[in-house]
């Protein structure tokens, strides 16, 4: 049994198809065939079961799974331990960012990270914040990028830290009844369609919570359309589809526009938080980018941010306290 083998069969396990294992990993097929025949010579055992045109873990793989996943993320922490001996001049940082952070946060300053430390190749794959929290406890990436929710930043495995504030605006397209209207009651919010992101969503949480405290649960919306992308929300929300409460970053150029108008709804500004997880050894990589998101902390995240045609909050909620689950740095930070 070798690291090679054991991650050639995670690869499989994970796509449940020999091909597309081997795609990933720049392998022909015999060669991915192989390592897994190996591995069930050395066990004795069947690893997958053939499903059709596809294969399945079988109760014998699916214990070596576990296994073998825990110690290719610990054979790659000794990796980076090691590599910390030649500073930052070269090596890998792998993140896994929510959508809204990736995509409107991040790219700036992981170009100041590439411009200070150009020997250190970023690597940053996006999924909603539930699956970015599973990805750090599991030992996936070595640091995450989330909006929310916070109750799943209370988890006692996570080292979380506040990096950013971000504006909320509820808005609808250009001709919706609400576009024209000075103010709204619970009962207006209640009635409206809306279209929501999908389930495990840091802004679909945000959402909910804004809602909430408006005086409207989730129990009384009328969701419209259920969508997995902030993108996607906005093009429906462009064409008709009802109402969203979206990031300020995400519908700026539509606001500035005039094809997306706020609805005059003042909303509470929600954070922006990095985490990772609090037992395992922090590289010197984290360290200088949190250092880089610090510095920036107190820049305008949105160009003319003061210039956007939607409310704000004037005092916080309580759902949104900076620094309410704030914890210390990992263990071994050069921080």
């Amino acid at each position: 049994m070798t690291l090679d083998q054991l991650r050639i069969f995670l690869a499989v396990a994970e796509r449940e198809h020999v091909t597309h294992a081997a795609e990933a990993l720049g392998l022909a097929p015999p060669s991915v065939s192989a390592a897994v025949a190996a591995l069930e010579r050395e066990f004795g055992t069947k690893l997958f079961h053939r499903v059709g045109r596809g294969i399945a873990l079988t109760e014998g793989g699916k214990l070596l799974a576990g296994e073998a996943h825990a110690l290719v993320n610990r054979a790659e922490a000794v990796r980076l331990a090691m590599r910390e001996f030649t500073g930052l001049s070269r090596g890998r940082l792998e993140i896994k960012s929510s959508q809204t952070i990736a995509s409107h946060f991040l790219p700036p300053r992981l170009v100041e990270f590439h411009q200070a430390y150009p020997g250190i190749a970023l690597s940053v794959s996006v999924g909603n914040s539930t699956e970015v929290v599973a990805a750090v406890v599991a030992g996936d990436v070595e640091l995450g990028f989330v909006e929310g929710p916070e109750d799943e930043l209370r988890d006692p495995r996570l080292a979380v830290e506040m990096i950013a504030q971000d504006d909320l605006v509820m808005v609808v397209g250009a001709t919706h009844v609400w576009a024209s209207r000075k103010w709204l009651t619970a009962e207006d919010l209640a009635a409206g369609s809306w279209v929501l992101r999908e389930d495990g969503s840091g802004t679909r949480a945000a959402f909910l919570n804004a809602l909430e405290a408006l005086g409207v649960p989730y129990e009384r919306l009328v969701v419209a359309i259920e969508l997995p992308s902030n993108e996607a929300v906005l093009a429906a929300v462009l064409a008709g589809a009802g109402a969203s409460v979206l990031s300020a970053r995400v519908c700026a150029a539509a606001l500035r526009a005039g094809t997306l108008k706020p609805v005059p709804v003042a909303l509470a500004p929600r954070s922006f938080y990095a985490i990772q997880h609090a037992d395992r050894y922090r590289s010197r990589a984290v360290s200088a980018l949190l250092e880089i998101l610090r510095a920036r902390a107190d820049a305008a995240d949105t160009p003319d941010r003061d210039a956007l045609p939607y409310p704000r909050a004037s005092r916080r909620l309580p759902h949104a306290r900076p620094g309410a689950v704030d914890r210390p740095a990992p263990r071994g930070s050069n921080s």
